[in-house]
């Protein structure tokens, strides 16, 4: 495609940059993203990535805004309480810019329809805020061999890592398998700062833009965590695990399934 005069207006400061130009930008408009989760990872991803010109971007979610979403899940709005999250979503986003298409997916990620939704597309975000949602999307990602970010928050504390699956390590490489539901925190019962998650969701923005454009470093066998108290990032270096259960040497999950 060829940017008219009001899109080389509109992504004027992307096209000034080197990485990118107007052959660029192009690129970023004839691609395609999805975002599982919108709420607090994935409100300031799907807005930047809707604001950078990502042509085409998908958001799955089956849930409702509920008030206490407020105080972290920018993308929604006090008029927005009792609506369909992808439905708020949407809307924002086609407010900010018109040009991109939103795709909604009014559903929880399910072993029985992730695989069809995910091809469909280039690049995907896991913003989620469960361990089986995770560990479903790292393996409909192997399956389908489709690069993610992963990321995960909780209190005063974020992570991320992208996985080029059949490349580089995976999420089952490091954490192996979910812990069982009655001991894992969750944001509802320890908290999170409102803050935290718009530091990692536009990490997780920006990882899929450069994986689109092929450009700069992608966070492939590394985990990066940040601390909001100290403000300090680590970066912690990974390697494939020869026995990870989907992507080692002798693979036991040879078919997807959801996770209690």
């Amino acid at each position: 495609m060829v940017l008219n005069e009001r899109q080389i207006q509109r992504y004027s400061r992307n096209i000034m940059l080197e990485e990118i130009g107007e052959a660029g930008q192009e690129k970023l408009l004839a691609s395609r993203v999805l975002i599982i989760g919108v709420g607090g990872l994935g409100s300031p991803a799907a807005l930047y990535l809707a604001a950078a010109g990502v042509g085409t971007i998908g958001i799955m979610d089956a849930d409702d805004v509920a008030l206490a979403n407020l105080q972290r899940q920018i993308i929604h709005h006090t008029d927005d309480v009792g609506a369909k999250k992808v439905v708020s979503a949407k809307n924002k986003m086609l407010a900010i810019n018109p040009d991109v298409t939103v795709n909604t997916y009014q559903h929880r990620a399910m072993a029985a329809n992730i695989r069809q939704v995910i091809r469909g597309y280039e690049f995907v975000i896991d913003a989620t805020d469960n361990f089986s949602a995770k560990f479903l999307i790292n393996d409909a990602c192997h399956f389908e061999l489709v690069p993610f970010s992963h990321a995960g928050i909780l209190r005063l504390e974020g992570q991320l890592m992208t996985v080029l699956p059949g490349e580089t390590t995976c999420y089952r490489c490091i954490f192996g398998s979910a812990p069982p539901a009655a001991t894992a925190d969750a944001c509802s019962r320890a908290g999170i700062l409102g803050v935290l998650p718009g530091v990692i969701g536009s990490l997780q923005a920006t990882e899929a833009v450069k994986y689109l454009l092929g450009i700069g470093n992608l966070l492939t066998n590394k985990l990066l965590t940040y601390n909001a108290l100290t403000m300090d990032f680590r970066r912690i270096s990974l390697k494939r695990n020869p026995n990870c259960p989907i992507c080692g040497q002798n693979p036991q999950i040879t078919e997807l399934k959801d996770e209690e």
